[in-house]
Formats: structure tokens, sequence, C-alpha cells
């Protein structure tokens, strides 16, 4: 049994500690009560830490951005899908009878020539390694490239070349390229070799390597007479350029709204490298209208074919390729007013050329003579009659043309200083022959302008039903023009007539006959000196200006600048080297 006493002694020891506790109890309620009233000043100063914190990570990344221009820049990429549209109509890829502006663009992403063209204009090796002529300059040697490749993995031969040649010359192939390659024997000595010998030097014939070479082993079974018409031209070519046929497909139910669509692949064992470009697309169109609004809609990525850039394009970049040809006045001398030389020569002192060329949307080199300035035999000091109005009317009075005022167009024998120019209609051609126009007219010479749509325009000037001409004509990097000045392609019976002028000359057909056969450039450029002084005295054309081509963009293409070409296609002289697509890269 527990006593009283104890059980006492219990009672006020649990007492004492009820209530040490309810005072523990107590303190601590007023210990986190007065930390509660402390944490405000205390989230305050966490709060701006973690917001200093924020805005240091913040500014950092900020400025980590801002100075990565510093330390990055955009390159150009390989890769992308390139889309070009093209006026006019595909018909055939085969180089050897490729046409139309659609046909030549497709040949040359498909087919190489044994030479090519670089962005200077100057040949160099293409299928070939080398090349080398004889002293006469009569007999070639072509070398081809170690490891050449057509598109389906057949290896290049000399043999391709042989059979290419031939194909050309064949008649019953019908090539357009034929009346060039009459006279020339080709051999294949060895796989890597082919020899080529002329009937006569001819100083201008390695640029008549650039045409592409077909396979044989495509085409040897091809009867000639069916070549021209065969599959392979149109749906199956094989070639060994930058790109390598994938598809064509055509749209559109009427001629005029028929459009084709051409699509081509990098050929990843290119000799000359392996094209940046993923995908060349060539899309042709009918019209104009057409093709920028394809363009508007961003449909295609450029254009070919256009004069001018049209005005209302939001996005474009527009770049003009001088072309080695000459816009010229031609004017028929066989008969009628300009059989005259005085009216000649004053029609052509009558003119500004400068002013005429201030007609043009772009910068335009100046023509002078029948030989463009830069080329063999150029010379300044035989380039034709100078702008000189007073030496104009005097040559004309001199001659009997006389008027009755001031303005009034001139007479001879009751006959009017009047002659009728044709040129193709289009809005330069438009602006020049209003130009030619106005100023022979304060000579008192009356120019009818006649603009005529194509077809019309390749009537009059294959038939030569004109009194003067307003027309481009191709020149090319070789300074042998004798097409268009030796009385014998002024005959009717001529293979291209392409003599506009009929334009006869003795001292003429002696120097362009001697040039050409001349392969040392000062004897080449002394033989021109009598055709030039010649071709000044007799005034039988006007030179105006070197043409342009426009190629329209969309956006920056890499690897192309203007430089000087022969025609539209050598845009694509270094094709395979276009870049569409940037990535930021760090500067090193």
């Amino acid at each position: 049994m527990i006593s009283r006493a104890r059980r006492l002694r219990l009672r006020r020891q649990i007492r004492m500690h009820k209530h040490q506790l309810e005072d523990m109890g107590a303190g601590a309620d007023q210990y986190f009560f007065r930390r509660l009233d402390n944490m405000v000043p205390v989230r305050r100063f966490i709060v701006m830490w973690v917001a200093l914190i924020f805005v240091l990570v913040g500014s950092s990344a900020v400025q980590i951005y801002s100075l990565s221009g510093y330390y990055q820049e955009l390159k150009p990429a390989a890769g992308g899908m390139y889309t070009e549209g093209v006026l006019g109509a595909f018909t055939n890829a085969n180089p050897i009878y490729a046409t139309t502006a659609a046909d030549r663009t497709v040949s040359k992403l498909v087919f190489s020539g044994l030479l090519t063209y670089n962005t200077d204009n100057k040949l160099v090796g293409d299928l070939a390694e080398s090349w080398q002529a004889d002293a006469r300059g009569q007999n070639y040697t072509v070398k081809l490239r170690p490891n050449l490749t057509w598109h389906d993995g057949k290896p290049v031969t000399a043999d391709d070349v042989v059979f290419t040649i031939s194909v050309i010359q064949n008649p019953d192939a019908r090539s357009p390229l034929n009346a060039s390659w009459q006279g020339v024997t080709v051999k294949a000595p060895d796989s890597h070799t082919v020899t080529f010998a002329l009937g006569s030097p001819l100083a201008s014939f390695p640029h008549s390597l650039t045409v592409g070479i077909l396979p044989q082993h495509k085409l040897s079974r091809v009867a000639m007479a069916d070549m021209r018409s065969m599959p392979f031209n149109s749906t199956q070519p094989v070639g060994t350029g930058p790109f390598k046929w994938e598809d064509l497909s055509v749209s559109g139910g009427t001629p005029e709204a028929r459009q084709e669509r051409v699509t081509l692949s990098a050929h990843d064992q290119y000799h000359r490298g392996q094209p940046k470009l993923d995908t060349f697309t060539v899309q042709t169109y009918r019209t104009e209208a057409q093709m920028i609004e394809s363009y508007k809609q961003n449909k295609i990525q450029a254009m070919v074919g256009l004069l001018e850039a049209p005005s209302n394009l939001e996005v474009a970049t527009t770049q003009y390729f001088p072309q080695t040809a000459a816009m010229m006045t031609f004017f028929r001398i066989s008969e009628g007013i300009l059989a005259e030389k005085p009216v000649r020569q004053a029609l052509v002192q009558a003119v500004d050329v400068k002013a005429v060329r201030g007609q043009l949307p772009y910068a335009a080199k100046q023509v002078v003579g029948p030989i463009l300035e830069g080329q063999i035999g150029y010379d300044e000091t035989a380039s034709q009659l100078p702008h000189d109005v007073a030496a104009a009317e005097k040559l004309l009075t001199d001659a009997g043309w006389t008027q009755a005022k001031p303005g009034d167009v001139r007479q001879k024998e009751g006959q009017k200083l009047e002659f009728t120019l044709y040129a193709e209609s289009n809005n330069e051609n438009a602006r020049i022959t209003r130009a030619l126009q106005q100023q022979w007219r304060k000579i008192g010479a009356n120019a009818r302008v006649e603009l005529q749509s194509a077809d019309e325009f390749q009537v009059t000037l294959s038939q030569h039903t004109y009194d003067a001409l307003l027309r481009g004509i191709s020149i090319g990097p070789d300074p042998d023009v004798f097409v268009y000045w030796h009385s014998s392609q002024a005959d009717i019976g001529s293979r291209s007539r392409l003599n506009l002028s009929e334009y006869k000359s003795s001292v003429a057909d002696d120097a362009l006959s001697q040039a050409r056969t001349r392969t040392d450039e000062q004897l080449r450029a002394a033989k021109y000196k009598p055709f030039l002084d010649t071709w000044r005295d007799d005034a039988p054309a006007l030179g105006l200006y070197q043409p342009a081509f426009l190629y329209v963009t969309r956006l920056t293409v890499h690897g192309l600048s203007p430089h000087e070409v022969n025609n539209a296609t050598d845009r694509l002289s270094n094709v395979h080297e276009w870049m569409i697509r940037q990535v930021k890269t760090t500067v090193d």
C-alpha cells in the first residue's frame, strides 16, 4: 500500500510538471509567432535575391545571343531544290537537236561537251583533259579525262565522240549542226584520244567542240532516220552532265496552256565535282503572263526569257549578262535608195549611238563595227563613221538629196528619202526603232517602222523582204564573222543566208577568208584590217550595242554572277557550284 504522504507528493510533482509543460508551450507559441513576424523582411530578401539571379541569367543569355553574331555568320550550304521558269516549249534534250530555250537548258544540264566556257568566257576542258592543234591549225588532238562515266555508270570513251560527230554529219539524222561539221574527219586512235582532221585550217574550230556528246551504247542501234524522234531525246536521255534525268510531266489541255516540267537530280559522279543543288527543275511557259504569275505564287525561283523585269515584282533580283552578240541596223544594199553609199554613210553619221543605248534598261557595251571590242582584230581606228549631223547632211546634199525647207523629207529626182525599218515586236525594239527614226528625221530621212510578230519577222528575215532591219547577231568569243559579211552568204542558195545586208566586196571576201585560217593572233588581226577599213567606208550596217540576257531570281544564287556569255545557256557554265541555302557557322 502507498502511504497517503507519498500520494500527495506524487500529485504535487505531477501538477508541477503540468505547469512546466504549459509554460513551455506558451513560450514556444510566443517564439513561433515572433518568428512569423520576422519572416516578412526575410521573404522580401529571398525574393530579391531570386529575382537578381534570374536577371543575371537572362542578361547573360541575351548577351551571349547578341554576341553570337560576332562569332557566327551565314554561309552558303549545299542542298535545296531549284526551279527555273523558261519561256517556250520543251521538245528535245538531245544536244544535236536542241533548239528552244528550254531544250538548250535541259541539254546543257544533262550533257557535256569536250570543251566548255568558264565564267570568264574562255574555253576550258570539260570531258577533255587537254587539246592541241598542229602548226597549221588543221589537225586537232583531244585527250579525255580519265574515269569518265555516263549517268548509267558505263564508261565514256573516244568512240562516243566519234559516234556523236558521225550522227551530226549523216544527212538522214537531220541535225541543224550538219553544215558546220562537213569536211571534218574524226578518229579514235585509242579509248582516250580523239583526232579531228579539217579539210582546211580553221582558227575557230575549238569552239565547235562544245557540242554535247552522245552515248554510243544507247544509240548505236537506232536508224539514222529515226534519230530525231527516238524516246531517248525527250523521256530517257543519258548524259555526263551535272544533273541526270528524273521525270517529265506535261499539263494543260490546250496548246496555249501547255506546260512541261522536267525534273533533274544531282549527278554525284559528275567529273567537275558533285553539284551543290539536290535537284534542278525546268518549268516551261507559253506566255510571259503565265510565268510571272507562277513566280508571284512562289512556284518558281527564277525566270528566263524576259527582256525586262516587271515593275510589280516584290521580291526579285535582276541580273543582266552581256552577250558576245551585236545589235545592228542592217541596210539591204542590193537595191533601192540604200544601195547608195552616201545615203548609208549619212544614216550612220546621223545617229548618236550613245543616246540610243540610253533607251535600254541596262548598261550595254557599245558596238562600233563587225568585230566586238576586245576580240582578235578589233581596231578602234577602224570603227564605224562617227556621229556628225552636219557631215551627214552634207553627204546627202552632195549626193543630190535636197530639202525644200528644213524638216521636210529629202528628195532626189522625185523620189523621197524613205525606207522601211523592220524589227521583231517587243518593248526594247520599239524604243530603239523610235530613237533611230527620230534621229534620221533630223537629217530629212523618213524611216517607216514595222514591228512584226516573231513568226512574221522570221518570214521577213528568211526572205530578205526588207529595206533595213534591226536585228541581233551572235558573234561568239571568236571573231570569225564570215557568215555575216562574206558575199557567198548573201546568195539565195547559201545554207544560212546570214549576210543580212547582202554586202559584197572582194576586199572584204579576201580578208575574211584569209583571217579565219590563221591561228597566230597577230597575223590574224593583220588580215582583218582591210576588211574593217572597207566595211567602215561602205557602211553596210550601223552598229549599236551588245544585247544582254536578263536573269530574274527570287533569292540569292551563290556562285552565280553576271559575266559575258555567248548565249543564254552559258549562264549555267558553273551550275554545279550554285547554292541557294544558307546556314550559320562559327567564325574561326
